[in-house]
């Protein structure tokens, strides 16, 4: 089976009660839709834990706009990390916090070699079956057309870290897109069948971290 995880914003022991309740087998595949740091106070221990999961399970990482931010913030360079100048005020600081980056003034900050890789090999979507995972979404431009392959080279990194012209849109695409970065006013998970399906259920703001099992379509939440 396959399991998608919604935005997890720091939220270390959401994180692990949620693994703790997935009916994981062998074999089983984990997508994770990004954002991973900021606004909780524990991205560093949520960074950990996937670390961890990694060596214990097929997963697959995908990067979210709040990576984007913070490795634009660090320095790094490249088309995928931009908008740093909007990390502190999206929840930055806690992020630098949970890596100590205030504890000495004096020592030049860098990451634990192991997070550089992390975030380093962060994807920006990944197509499986009859779905396309992705942070965001694409640009409402690529809703007609019917070639998938195509949509995603022509779709602006931008619009897949932070379009929210997706949730209630119908397109031609030929999958259900499986999507995080846009939670619903009252944190449900946002079904538009069969052209996508929400889960950031706003973990970060006091509701549940979402995961969705496929192609059953079998919610899990804590």
């Amino acid at each position: 089976m396959l399991y998608a995880v919604g935005d997890i914003h720091g939220q270390r022991e959401k994180l692990d009660r949620l693994l703790e309740t997935l009916p994981l087998a062998d074999g089983d595949r984990l997508v994770f839709l990004g954002d991973y740091v900021d606004r909780g106070a524990e991205a560093r221990g949520v960074v950990d834990r996937l670390i961890e999961l990694r060596e214990e399970r097929d997963c697959i990482f995908l990067l979210g706009n709040h990576e984007s931010m913070f490795l634009d913030f660090m320095g790094w360079e490249g088309r995928s990390w931009f908008a740093g100048d909007a990390f502190l005020m999206n929840g930055g600081d806690r992020t630098l916090a949970s890596y100590g980056y205030f504890d000495d003034p004096e020592r030049k900050f860098e990451l634990p070699e192991a997070h550089a890789e992390f975030y380093r090999d962060l994807r920006l979507h990944h197509i499986e079956g009859d779905y396309l995972f992705v942070h965001a979404g694409l640009s409402a431009r690529w809703c007609d057309e019917t070639d998938l392959d195509f949509a995603l080279r022509r779709s602006r990194v931008e619009d897949l870290l932070w379009s929210r012209a997706l949730p209630d849109l119908p397109h031609r695409l030929g999958v259900t897109v499986i999507y995080g970065h846009t939670p619903a006013a009252d944190f449900e998970v946002r079904w538009n069948l069969p052209f996508s399906i929400g889960i950031d259920t706003g973990a970060a703001y006091g509701g549940p971290l979402t995961a969705i099992r496929l192609p059953d379509e079998t919610i899990f939440q804590v």
